[in-house]
């Protein structure tokens, strides 16, 4: 495992950290202004979503005062190895990626608050890590449009859609070895491909590597900000609150960025553009976290 810095843009420092036969991407942004020291945001993106999308969230939460890294999905954007029949990792490894980058990042975070921020899959993923690998490395976690996409609790009839549109997609990744995105999601491995429809088709999290979990999951105790988005077309406001509903043993903070905090239109991708509301809360938030 190793970090090596490879290029300098204009809005972030684009780097490297290797991990078991994979590359993944962190693009690290300057310090925000103020005294040193502030709370890092570590953020996981959505499926097929690059870290690059996120620039307009950096800033906010960089205008807030908080110091921002955002890293690419396993297989996505900057990270390797690009999704073929060949990967056979799914939400175990992506799960542990994020314990590889905090290790890499460790002469960067320590003495810092740190704030564990998932959108979508990359919720789901910080989930696991927080109930897998939780070794007291992160101070807190937030959650935005993020939920598990199980089919009976999406509102009306909507669930009698989801259902058979993510078996679907599961079932071409297993004839074909890999997603291919048609429509949805962008080039996936099989196996993550395989976790997502499971949790849509159960509601539940897949045993990974023999552990439960489920279990795992209910015994997560550090703090939460579960944020659902207005007009979520993936993962609506009762996803959201069917995975905050199994994480019993931590203190979760609850909350609903509507159309009239941000002042714009939203849905599961653009809040991005319209965040600053959003990223003022997450600040506050991570103020309320123990300091190091």
């Amino acid at each position: 495992m190793g970090r090596n810095l490879i290029r300098v843009s204009g809005d972030y420092t684009q780097e490297f950290v290797d991990v078991d036969g994979a590359r993944i991407g962190v693009q690290v942004y300057p310090e925000p202004a103020g005294p040193p020291g502030a709370p890092v945001v570590l953020i996981w993106p959505a499926m097929g979503v690059r870290a690059r999308y996120y620039r307009p969230f950096a800033a906010a939460l960089r205008d807030a005062g908080l110091a921002v890294i955002v890293a690419d999905l396993r297989g996505t954007g900057e990270s390797t190895p690009a999704p073929s029949r060949a990967c056979r990792y799914g939400y175990q490894e992506m799960a542990a990626d994020i314990g590889a980058v905090l290790d890499a990042l460790k002469p960067r975070l320590d003495g810092r608050t740190r704030l564990l921020l998932g959108h979508s899959l990359g919720g789901q993923v910080a989930v696991l890590h927080q109930a897998l690998h939780d070794d007291g490395r992160v101070d807190g976690l937030a959650l935005v449009a993020v939920g598990l996409p199980w089919w009976r609790r999406y509102p009306g009839l909507r669930g009698w859609g989801v259902l058979p549109y993510t078996q679907a997609i599961a079932a071409t990744a297993r004839l074909l070895g890999v997603w291919p995105g048609w429509s949805f999601g962008g080039r996936q491995a099989a196996g993550v491909i395989r976790d997502w429809a499971h949790t849509a088709r159960t509601g539940r999290f897949p045993v990974l590597d023999g552990v439960d979990a489920e279990a795992a999951v209910r015994r997560i105790s550090t703090p939460v900000l579960a944020v659902s988005v207005d007009d979520d077309q993936y993962t609506p406001h009762e996803t959201l609150d069917h995975l905050c509903g199994k994480m019993t043993a931590a203190p979760v903070t609850r909350h609903r960025y509507t159309v009239a905090e941000a002042g714009a239109p939203l849905d599961h991708f653009t809040w991005v553009r319209t965040s600053a509301p959003l990223a003022a809360r997450i600040a506050a938030f991570a103020g309320t976290l123990p300091r190091r």
